[in-house]
């Protein structure tokens, strides 16, 4: 009798367009996974009469549910579609400007790229979105090359290059693009997206299908350790499972092949300053979601979400009195961090910005080694920012250089 082994189990998704009800089997995707492990529970009811015989003569199933969660490690394009469920927005294109005059000077570890005409902040671009110089007769070492922004005003951007090289410092130079690299998403102030999906277990070694439907996002975890990949656990909830002796997503698309994120490659900065001490980083995104059983069902008819709340800590040498301060001040700082998929200069990579952060600590441990200041965060929605401002309008936004 065959067993089904792990090695040989097939992970599919696609996208519902009516919650609960399983698309066609056509274009599919295929997801890489450290593990899934979503199953279907129920609802049990024990009879509680009181009988001559003195036992239990009945116990029945009642409401089905899915529950269980994705584990990965993190690379580009690969969870984009769970990452925008629970955010509730979609990955859109960055913005980009044409047909500019550009300076670039410095000498690191900060750059300025500098217009001649025109606003920055008119075209869309925002603190923490990674640009490239696309186009135009620059140096080849200031071409398609991953730098983060800063700090912004209309005309000038002053970045940082995410592998540590350098700009040369050259300009004007006429003709030249500058464009915010794949796409973006963040919590939306409205129009807000209500996605779920159905996702198959395929164990060809048995065989046997399980086709788990109605399934929302309900929570994603990223952590970034100080040594090792980056990576990404996805709770689910779900409705409903169709199982079959044959695979129902006989075609899916090829899974990605972007490369692993590595929390050693990349730039973290906090409340305006570059963060070299880190000793590890999570943020945590609740997308929390809901559903009552009702009379006349043995599925729940509908998820319902709940806020979208974003927290996270991180953990750091303690080297200087910043953080601290800012924990006992109450004052809010920003997060950003992006991180590459290796130490080109055109790596793929993903970003983390999260606008309006409050420390909720600063404990330090002790002992026979470098002293760790422990910072739990909470992050806030963002109303200043928006459209025509240097900042989105949101709690937080992820950026994706790989996402289509």
């Amino acid at each position: 009798m065959p067993i089904a082994a792990g090695v040989n189990k097939v992970l599919t998704y696609k996208v519902e367009s009516t919650y609960g009800t399983v698309p066609s089997a056509a274009s599919a995707q295929a997801l890489r996974r450290v593990t899934s492990d979503l199953s279907l529970t129920k609802d049990t009811y024990q009879s509680n009469e009181i009988r001559p015989d003195q036992q239990v003569a009945d116990f029945r199933h009642g409401v089905r549910r899915v529950s269980g969660r994705i584990n990965g490690e993190l690379s580009p394009r690969t969870y984009q579609d769970f990452i925008a469920a629970a955010l509730r927005r979609n990955f859109t294109a960055g913005v980009s400007a044409a047909s500019l005059s550009l300076t670039m000077a410095g000498s690191g570890p900060t750059y300025t790229i500098t217009r001649a005409a025109g606003s920055f902040i008119t075209d869309g671009f925002k603190i923490g979105d990674v640009v490239r110089i696309t186009a135009g007769s620059v140096n080849a070492n200031n071409l398609n090359k991953n730098c983060l922004i800063v700090t912004l005003t209309a005309t000038v951007a002053t970045v940082l290059v995410l592998n540590g090289s350098t700009l040369t410092a050259e300009g004007p130079i006429a003709s030249c693009t500058l464009a915010v690299t794949g796409r973006k998403t963040f919590v939306p102030a409205s129009g807000h997206t209500d996605q779920s999906f159905s996702i198959e277990h395929w164990f060809p070694d048995v065989p046997t299908s399980e086709v788990h439907s109605g399934c929302k996002i309900s929570r994603v975890a990223v952590a970034l350790p100080p040594t090792g990949m980056v990576t990404i656990d996805m709770d689910v909830m779900g409705q409903n499972v169709t199982t079959s002796a044959s695979q129902y997503f006989t075609s899916p698309t090829a899974a990605t092949s972007t490369g692993c994120l590595a929390s050693v490659n990349g730039v973290l900065r906090v409340g305006g300053a570059t963060v070299g001490v880190l000793t590890g980083l999570s943020i945590d995104i609740s997308n929390a979601q809901t559903g009552d059983p009702v009379v006349g069902s043995n599925v729940v008819p509908q998820m319902f979400p709940g806020r979208v709340v974003v927290s996270g800590q991180a953990s750091a040498y303690f080297d200087n009195a910043t953080l601290r301060d800012a924990f006992i001040a109450e004052s809010e700082v920003e997060l950003i961090g992006a991180f590459t998929t290796s130490n080109a200069a055109n790596a793929d990579f993903m970003t983390f910005v999260l606008p309006r952060i409050k420390l909720g600590g600063a404990s330090k441990n002790d002992g026979e080694s470098g002293i760790v200041q422990t910072i739990p965060f909470q992050a806030l929605f963002n109303a200043a920012g928006g459209s025509g401002t240097t900042t989105e309008q949101t709690t937080i936004v992820i950026q994706d250089s790989a996402a289509v």
